[in-house]
């Protein structure tokens, strides 16, 4: 192979990458991972040979699936002992058009690997069930078995809001300003009755090491956070949409990031995901 073929696989690689980047994340819910995945896909790539392959976009997706697909069985085993709640990492996005939300990414940490394979690739992604089957190595019955069970499991964790991305970016900024002030009436007006706290700290920063669930408990928490956010600081970076939700990159006392995201339902916000695990954070950078 000359080295023109190769800068021309290379570069159609990267004309590939982002779709390619959004299956792989998608799968592992890891932006680090994924990449560690697109780099062994490349590499790949680069020792077939490429003369026998017809649609390039298929193979690598295939290659893509199949690496996630073996990382997902160690990954899991890792995540059985997380220490607290797990979050996937945070990716800004510039719109709230997005088609796997937070609360969507974690309904698919219960689906089986294969489950979740077949569910992105067939409903997500819009694949047939044919190019699936020979994805995941299944045949096509099964892999549409794969997709309605995990279609079931997932059904609730749609996106639920029904804001305007105006709308959904004015919510974050009032929390900010309500939670770092010490406003907890205005607080109060933002929150659901039903309103959960996720906090994903990873062990190395200070995070609620379980879900804080309900109204009063939720005001609370924030009456007690708000005291150390006055006398300690946090600096509001930029909101956005994390994960297809609406919320903000804050800068910490610490010196560290963390990411707000809001899942809101009829005008009320009904979940905050909060990451603050430095080590899902640095791609923010």
């Amino acid at each position: 192979m000359t080295s023109a073929g190769h800068e021309d696989a290379a570069v159609g690689f990267d004309a590939l990458r982002p779709v390619l980047m959004r299956v792989a994340y998608r799968m592992l819910g890891s932006v680090a991972d994924a990449e560690d995945i697109l780099q062994e896909a490349f590499i790949r790539w680069m020792k077939v040979d490429r003369g026998e392959v017809l649609e390039p976009a298929a193979f690598l997706r295939r290659t893509v699936t199949r690496l996630c697909l073996d990382q997902l069985k160690s990954a899991r085993h890792q995540r059985e002992a997380y220490p607290g709640p797990w979050l996937p990492e945070p990716v800004m996005e510039e719109e709230e058009e997005e088609d796997v939300t937070l609360p969507l990414m974690l309904a698919l940490e219960r689906l089986s690997p294969l489950e979740r394979a077949a569910f992105l690739l067939h409903d997500v992604f819009g694949l047939a069930f044919e190019e699936v089957a020979i994805t995941i190595q299944r045949d096509a019955a099964a892999c549409r078995q794969l997709a309605a069970r995990a279609r079931t499991h997932v059904r609730d964790s749609r996106p639920r809001y029904q804001v305007s991305r105006s709308r959904g970016l004015e919510l974050a900024q009032a929390f900010f300003v309500a939670s770092r002030n010490g406003d907890m009436q205005a607080l109060g007006t933002m929150l659901a009755a039903d309103i959960s706290v996720h906090a994903d700290g990873g062990g190395k920063r200070a995070a609620a090491s379980r879900p804080i669930l309900g109204f009063a408990a939720v005001m609370k928490f924030h009456e007690g956070l708000a005291v150390k956010l006055q006398e300690h600081g946090s600096t509001l970076v930029r909101t956005g949409f994390i994960n297809g939700l609406p919320g903000f990159i804050s800068l910490e006392a610490d010196g560290e990031f963390q990411t707000t995201a809001f899942d809101i339902e009829d005008g009320r916000i009904a979940a905050i995901y909060v990451v603050r695990n430095p080590d899902k954070l640095r791609h923010l950078h």
